[in-house]
């Protein structure tokens, strides 16, 4: 890998959009709050300081000391603008009008190497309550619109690139190309991370952090842990063991059908049913992060109880992924922690086994990359999402194996009908929530008071933002239909409209 991208997250909700269209170009990139900045190696190239919902003239406006980046070149974007801009001796004041939304270029500076191959007249995404008024003698404007002079500019002396609208968001016609221009003509940054590249690069990695040792891996079906667990045992061989726990919290039938699906994959794996234990530990527990936490707690105990069995193991590997690692990590704004992930924060903090987590950098569509790359079947690479706590999170409320099989089987009805209507593949996640609430129904001549199910259906593509599915009435009308029929003690079905942000997909 030969140089990457510097991320400073001031809390905006687009900062992880920036790191993604980082990485489409090939450029490897890692996302830090910004009041948590990693020591600056050879390795980074550049820097971009995100967004915010802050003002800079804020009291409690947020900050960074980019007089120690070595005079890399530092894009701000927004509220990274503002505040190079203001350090700069420019003069930033409050919009008379919040401008939101699209915006026209109306003048570009030709010999500008960050506007190369962008078109006077195309569009911008602006969203912001400051601007940029007057500029000091250091900067030199290099874009406009017709509503905001210093829609982008360039300080020299300091090697400082700010742009006043997002150019990570597609509503920016050539919002690739300028961040393209920032991260490989700017910064000299090379389009070599390949998924290809990322195995290479991550089985010697592993080899030589995990050396002799033996590594135990908790399985859950889907890609992120299968793409961890043939990695690693690329890496290691048989000195992995794969566990597969039926925490009584997945899907209808799930536990058999996963095993069975790791057959070919050469994997040394442990089928445990730990139900029981689950159940007995969640007793009484409503608040979500409770859950969630209780769910880690077991979880680890199952896995050292099996690695006592096979002895002398020292990992405990996951498959972590990067958004699991972003919506953990506390940053003051819109990406603040939105809650504890089962593989990140969920864990107890005294542990026999030490952590590997191989993808935690990755997000949702390059773990598909690097499974494809790694021969795996479709039926795995194209596996919707699902949590690791499973159903734990989608029973507001309480948790009994009444409710478990209630939802299990509402569940299994849709995501049937689901692919036998070749709606599957065309779904990024698709849930199905069980309410803590009766409510009043009429089954033939009788009157029922029964529990409420959601329907969920996401389009998205790595996860961190996500817009409600479009399925046809006709195909919801049936799934509903057969629900209520279908499984007593439900008898009213509802579908979840709302997008992420400000929802997020899964309901606890």
């Amino acid at each position: 890998m030969e140089g990457k991208i510097l991320i400073l997250d001031f809390g905006s909700q687009y900062t992880q959009l920036i790191a993604r269209r980082i990485r489409e170009l090939n450029v490897y990139c890692e996302i830090y709050p910004y009041n948590k900045t990693p020591k600056l190696s050879k390795n980074y190239f550049g820097v971009i300081l995100s967004g915010s919902p802050y003002s800079v003239h804020d009291d409690n406006s947020l900050k960074v000391d980019i007089d120690n980046f070595n005079n890399l070149p530092i894009l701000g974007i927004c509220y990274g603008a503002q505040f190079m801009a203001k350090k700069l001796g420019c003069t930033v004041l409050p919009s008379k009008i919040r401008e939101y939304g699209r915006a026209n270029l109306s003048s570009i500076d030709n010999n500008s190497i960050l506007f190369n191959g962008v078109g006077v007249g195309s569009n911008v995404w602006m969203s912001h309550g400051d601007s940029i008024t007057q500029v000091s003698d250091k900067i030199q404007i290099l874009a406009s619109t017709k509503d905001v002079n210093v829609t982008s500019y360039y300080a020299k002396s300091c090697n400082f690139y700010g742009l006043q609208f997002h150019p990570e968001v597609t509503h920016s016609d050539f919002g690739e190309k300028i961040l393209k221009n920032f991260s490989v003509d700017i910064c000299g940054c090379s389009q070599t991370w390949t998924s290809k590249l990322f195995v290479e690069n991550t089985v010697k990695k592993l080899q030589n952090t995990i050396g002799d040792d033996k590594v135990i891996l908790g399985l859950s079906g889907g890609v992120d842990s299968t793409v961890a667990g043939v990695l690693i045992h690329r890496a290691i061989g048989k000195k992995l063991t794969c566990v597969f726990v039926d925490n009584g919290l997945l899907r209808k039938n799930e536990f058999e059908a996963v095993l069975e699906s790791y057959k070919n994959l050469g994997l040394n794996i442990i089928g445990v049913d730990s139900k029981d234990k689950f159940y007995k530990d969640l007793f009484g527990k409503i608040d979500p992060e409770e859950k969630r936490k209780s769910i880690g707690k077991v979880f680890i105990k199952v896995f050292e109880e099996q690695a006592n069995k096979i002895g002398d193991i020292k990992w405990l590997a996951q498959g972590t992924i990067y958004p699991d690692v972003i919506e953990s990590i506390s940053v003051k704004g819109p990406s603040a922690t939105i809650k504890s992930h089962h593989n990140v924060g969920g864990l107890p903090k005294k542990m026999n086994l030490k952590i590997l987590e191989p993808l935690n950098s990755l997000f949702k569509d390059e773990v598909r990359r690097v499974g494809k790359s790694l021969n795996l079947p479709i039926d795995i690479l194209n596996r919707h999402p699902f949590p690791g706590p499973g159903l734990g999170i989608r029973i507001l409320g309480s948790i009994d194996k009444e409710k478990v099989n209630l939802l299990q089987e509402a569940d299994d009805i849709f995501i049937s009908e689901l692919r036998e209507n070749n709606l599957y593949d065309k779904v990024w996640q698709a849930a199905t929530i069980l309410l803590p609430i009766k409510s009043v129904g009429v089954m033939g001549d009788e009157r029922t008071y029964e529990y409420t199910i959601v329907l969920r259906a996401v389009t998205s593509l790595d996860g961190m933002t996500a817009d409600w599915s479009r399925l046809p009435d006709s195909f919801l009308a049936d799934v509903s239909n057969q629900i209520i029929n279908k499984v007593k003690g439900i008898n009213r079905v509802v579908y979840d409209i709302s997008s992420k942000p400000p929802a997020t997909i899964e309901w606890e």
